[in-house]
C-alpha cells in the first residue's frame, strides 16, 4: 500500500526557544507509527534514482519497504550491509542533495524522508540489540592501517575488516571521530552516537591507536616497515582559514575550529569540565556553510544575547542545509545578509568590541555559478559584538605529504588521489575524503572510504 500524501511527517522537535539554551538532540525522532506512514511514501520506483545518488549505494527502496512492513530491524540490516555509520548518515548527510533530490515523489511534492527514516532503523536497532553479539570475519593475514578516524577512515576500517583484514586505525586525538568528534555539535550528533559506532567497530575486531600523529609519532613508511601492507589516509582538512583583516589576533576571536572542539569534543558546555571558554553576550559568526550554523547555535546555547550570521551573499546563495538554517532562525540566530567583514575593532586591552562590515550586493555569477557579492562603496558600519568567530572554510594539512617520499599533492594541495579508487603516487598508499577534495561532507568522506577499501582489497589481492 502507498500513502499519496505529498508532505513528509514532521520530525519532532524540541521547542526552539528551549533548545537554544541547551544541548539536547533537537530532533527526538519518529516513532514506529510515523516512520511507517513516511515509508508508505515510496513509489517503488522502477529505476531506484534514490539509490544512484546514495554516495555509499545503500539499498534504500529495499530498506524502506521493511519499515513500511514493520520490520525494523530487516531495515536495519540492509542499511548496515553498506553502510558502517548508518545512526550518523541518518541525522547529518545532506539527503536533500542527494537521494532525497532525486527521488520521484519530489517532483510534485515533498520526497520521502530518507534521511529520518535511516536514523529511525538504526536508532531502533540501537534500543533493542543492546547486548547485540558482534561477529568477527574470519582473517585473511593481511594488515592495513587507517590514518584518521573520521568518516572516510571509519569508513574504510568497517569494510577492510569485514572483508578479513587486520586494520589498526590511528587517530592524533585522544578520541575517535573526527570530525564527528570534534567539529558537529551535540545537539545535531549525540556523542554517545558516535562512541557507539565506533565501539561496535572496535567489537569487530578494528584496533584504535590515540594520541597518534602520523607525521610525527611515526611516517606513513615507518608503518609498512611495521607490517602494514597498505595505508589509507583518511586525516580530513582540519586547519582553520582566516580573513586577514586587521583586528584577527584581538582576544575574543576564534576559528570555528577551535570553538567547536573546546565546546564539543572538550565538553565546554558542562559545568564539571574545566575547558576554558569565554562567555560572550555579542557574537558575530563569519560564513554561510553548516560549520557556521553550529557555531552560532552553540554560541546562543553558550548564553550569547544576540548572535549574528555575517554572509557576504543574500540566503538565496547560502551554502549551509535548508534545515540549519530553519533551526537556526528559530533560535533567534539572526542573519546579516549581502555583509561583508573588513575590520575587528578592539577595546584597549585588546578585547574584541566591533566588526566593521560593509555592504554588499550581488553582480553577476563568478565560475561557482553563484553571483559575485561586490562591495557598496561608503556603506561602512560597525556591528556591537564582543566575539567574532570565522567559519570561512578549512585548509588541508599537509604533514604527511611533507613526510612521506613519493606521494604526490593535487592541484589543491591536498593528497593526490584517484577520487574514484583513492590510488595515489606511492604504491601501497590510499588516501580519501577532505584529506583529498579539501571540505565537503560526511557521506562524500564515507564513499570515498569504502571506494578506497574495495581498491585497496584488489590491491593485495593482486600481490
Amino acid at each position: 500500500m502507498i500513502n499519496l500524501v505529498k508532505e513528509k511527517n514532521p520530525m519532532p522537535e524540541q521547542d526552539p526557544m528551549v533548545r537554544n539554551k541547551n544541548f539536547k538532540e533537537v530532533s527526538t525522532g519518529y516513532t514506529e507509527d510515523m516512520a511507517i506512514n513516511e515509508a508508505m511514501r515510496c513509489l517503488k520506483c522502477r529505476k531506484k534514482p534514490c539509490t544512484t545518488g546514495c554516495p555509499v549505494r545503500v539499498r534504500i527502496p529495499e530498506f524502506i519497504e521493511k519499515i513500511a512492513e514493520g520490520e525494523f530491524e530487516e531495515a536495519y540490516q540492509i542499511i548496515s550491509d553498506t553502510s558502517s555509520l548508518p545512526a550518523i548518515c541518518g541525522r547529518v548527510c545532506p539527503q536533500e542533495n542527494q537521494c532525497e533530490g532525486v527521488c520521484v515523489q519530489g517532483v510534485k511534492g515533498e520526497p520521502v524522508a530518507i534521511g529520518r527514516l535511516e536514523r529511525f532503523a538504526a536508532d531502533w536497532h540501537r534500543e533493542h540489540f543492546k547486548d547485540e553479539v558482534i561477529e568477527k570475519a574470519e582473517g585473511n593475514g593481511h594488515k592495513v592501517a587507517v590514518v584518521g578516524s573520521g568518516p572516510a577512515g571509519l569508513a574504510c576500517a568497517g569494510d577492510l575488516i569485514a572483508k578479513g583484514y587486520e586494520v589498526t586505525v590511528f587517530e592524533s586525538l585522544h578520541k575517535e571521530g573526527g570530525v564527528l568528534a570534534y567539529g558537529i555539535p551535540e545537539f545535531r550528533l549525540p556523542k554517545s552516537i558516535v562512541a557507539a559506532e565506533v565501539s561496535k567497530l572496535a567489537d569487530k575486531g578494528v584496533k584504535f591507536v590515540n594520541n597518534a600523529v602520523v607525521g610525527m609519532s611515526m611516517t606513513v613508511d615507518e608503518l609498512f616497515e611495521d607490517g602494514y601492507e597498505a595505508v589509507f589516509v583518511g586525516t580530513g582538512a582540519g586547519l582553520p582559514q582566516f580573513m586577514n583583516i586587521p583586528g584577527e589576533n584581538l582576544l575574543g576571536v576564534y576559528s570555528a575550529n577551535e570553538y567547536l572542539t573546546r565546546i564539543n569534543l572538550m565538553k565546554a558546555y558542562i559545568p564539571e569540565y574545566d575547558t576554558p571558554i569565554h562567555i560572550s553576550k555579542r557574537v558575530a559568526v563569519i560564513g554561510g556553510g553548516n560549520v557556521a550554523m553550529d557555531a552560532a547555535r552553540c554560541a546562543k546555547r553558550m548564553g550569547a544575547e544576540e548572535v549574528y550570521i555575517v554572509y557576504r551573499r543574500s540566503m538565496d546563495e547560502i551554502p549551509a542545509r535548508k534545515e540549519e538554517i530553519h533551526h537556526a532562525i528559530e533560535e533567534g540566530i539572526k542573519f546579516q545578509l549581502l555583509t561583508n567583514p573588513v575590520a575587528i575593532k578592539g577595546t584597549d586591552k585588546a578585547y574584541v568590541c566591533g566588526l566593521e562590515c560593509v555592504e554588499m550586493e550581488l553582480g553577476e555569477p563568478d565560475s561557482s555559478g553563484r553571483r559575485r557579492p561586490v562591495e557598496k562603496k561608503g556603506s561602512n558600519f560597525v556591528l556591537d559584538v564582543d566575539a567574532v568567530i570565522m567559519a570561512i572554510g578549512t585548509r588541508l594539512n599537509k604533514l604527511i605529504l611533507e613526510t612521506t617520499e613519493n606521494l604526490e599533492p593535487n592541484k589543491k594541495g591536498g593528497i593526490g588521489a584517484d577520487e574514484k579508487t583513492g590510488e595515489t603516487s606511492h604504491e601501497g598508499i590510499f588516501a580519501g575524503g577532505d584529506a583529498v577534495t579539501g571540505a565537503a561532507t560526511v557521506i562524500l568522506a564515507m564513499g570515498a572510504g569504502k571506494n578506497a577499501a574495495d581498491s585497496i582489497d584488489k590491491y593485495l589481492e593482486s600481490n
